[in-house]
């Protein structure tokens, strides 16, 4: 074949692909093609949530959509008691669940009580919880109100490390991380963070420091506790505090283990992993041991899918010395670019990811967080995303069929078009992606968030102390089935 000949059939084979790439294009969903312009340079997706969607073959019609959804609209949502408490029943367009945050609520009210008590959350999110944004206000309206000091669990190394100002941290650049956003198997079980880190600490030093942060109730780190995992294998930890340097043995015996760096309050301190590379490392945790600790589990590019591959044996040993109430599920984000409107696949997904937390942190409480508003250009003109209200309700029928509180993010900031407010309007509460939140609308977001829950924490302690006037008995506890709740359970 001489060099023309081959040059035209190349030229033939290109032309054919673009002529059938245009053809394609007019029957794929608009979403795909969207205007908008978005920067991925630093976007990750986590494999189980591209997994979901390549398999996913349901075929709902818009018209079944509706359908199922107009009958679960007419539908009240009646609960069982629990403790002799009965919230007032609901409908699905008003869905909050506060039912389902009893036992966290009962947790706050004996902390109101005994201020020596303690409780805490742990809060799961995606890029919008990035840098601590949003769950650092909701630590400190808690805070502010039931006393605790301290930022919580922090992991080894972050993404947002340099962005976050509630601790400050720094760390060396030869640590092995493996996340349950890309890794299915890790060499040893994820943390409750959703990592592991191993100290490659073989020819060079492998460290990590925390400085307190500037932010009210974490301007100290309190005992300071290193939380690692089992290796077959010991190793040393040397802790630099000031100019006194302090020893340890890292004893990796059970499935979760710990070491107090110091029982009291530090400004800062490093520390240095010697012969410690086969031993799984976790992260540190700051609290003063009394008040509400709210934990910032966050990581780019997060469905919420993974958590499902958490260990429960591992998750269940954390919990040992952590002792969660409640458990947050923030996520939206990573979910809404994929040309659909029909969530069922990952309505099945997340049904999974919460019982895989009630395995794993038994009788916890479970909060939903449902994806805020976000704005795509339709042409050429901005206006909340197609996907939103769909994913929105989705997220609020698992919310309900898994028996956890809900939020209903989209609504509580404005609902339709609200994005573009907080965007356009001084001062700017929200980025020019139409999607995330600057620090300005994280803490609105924050305190939007805490006042949801106080207010059903209100409406709790007016239940139970009317239960206690009337002297009802409290029916023995037991956990709610799933017919408890008078409501179809057809996907959206």
């Amino acid at each position: 074949m001489n060099t023309k000949s081959y040059f035209f059939q190349s030229f033939a084979i290109v032309a054919l692909a673009l002529v059938a790439f245009i053809g394609f294009k007019q029957i794929l969903p608009d979403k795909i093609f969207s205007d908008s312009k978005l920067d991925s340079k630093n976007i990750l997706i986590d494999s189980l949530l591209l997994e979901s969607v390549a398999q996913d073959s349901l075929s709902l019609d818009d018209d079944s959509i509706a359908e199922s959804e107009r009958k679960l609209n007419q539908q009240k949502i009646v609960f069982d008691e629990t403790e002799g408490i009965e919230f007032p029943a609901e409908t699905f367009e008003d869905y909050k669940g506060y039912q389902y945050l009893i036992s966290f609520y009962e947790k706050l009210y004996q902390l109101e009580k005994n201020p020596q008590n303690k409780v805490r959350i742990a809060y799961y999110g995606d890029s919008m919880t990035d840098g601590d944004l949003i769950v650092q206000d909701v630590r400190a309206n808690y805070q502010e109100r039931f006393g605790g000091n301290g930022v919580g669990f922090v992991s080894i190394t972050s993404e947002s490390a340099a962005s976050r100002g509630s601790v400050k941290s720094t760390y060396s650049k030869n640590w092995k991380t493996q996340s349950y956003l890309n890794v299915k198997r890790p060499t040893s079980p994820f943390g409750v963070n959703g990592h592991v880190f191993f100290a490659n600490d073989k020819s060079n030093s492998t460290w990590v420091q925390y400085e307190a942060g500037l932010n009210k109730f974490s301007t100290s780190l309190d005992n300071a506790t290193l939380f690692y995992g089992h290796s077959a294998k010991t190793g040393k930890v040397n802790f630099i505090i000031g100019k006194d340097t302090i020893k340890k043995s890292l004893s990796p015996n059970n499935l979760v283990n710990t070491l107090k760096v110091s029982s009291g309050s530090l400004k800062a301190f490093k520390a240095n992993f010697v012969q410690a590379d086969s031993i799984p490392i976790y992260g540190f945790n700051f609290d003063n041991g009394a008040g509400v600790h709210v934990d910032n589990f966050s990581q780019r590019g997060n469905s919420g899918l993974p958590i499902s591959m958490f260990n429960a044996d591992v998750m269940r040993a954390f919990n040992n010395s952590l002792k969660y109430d409640l458990i947050i599920l923030h996520y939206g984000t990573n979910v809404l670019n994929y040309g659909t409107k029909n969530y069922s696949w990952y309505e099945k997904g997340m049904t999974k990811t919460v019982n895989k937390i009630k395995e794993s942190f038994p009788g916890v409480s479970i909060l939903i967080i449902s994806t805020a508003d976000k704005s795509t250009k339709y042409d050429m003109e901005m206006k909340t995303d197609s996907a939103v209200v769909p994913l929105m309700k989705a997220q609020k029928h698992y919310a309900l069929e898994t028996q956890a509180g809900f939020v209903n993010l989209y609504t509580l900031m404005g609902g339709d078009g609200s994005m573009i407010k907080w965007v356009d309007e001084a001062p700017a509460k929200a980025n020019k992606d139409y999607t995330h939140f600057n620090q300005r609308g994280a803490k609105a977001i924050g305190n939007l968030l805490y006042g949801q829950l106080n207010k059903g924490y209100e409406e709790y302690k007016k239940l139970r102390e009317k239960r206690d006037a009337e002297g009802t008995k409290p029916k023995p506890v037991r956990r709610a089935k799933p017919d408890s709740v008078s409501v179809t359970t057809d996907s959206l």
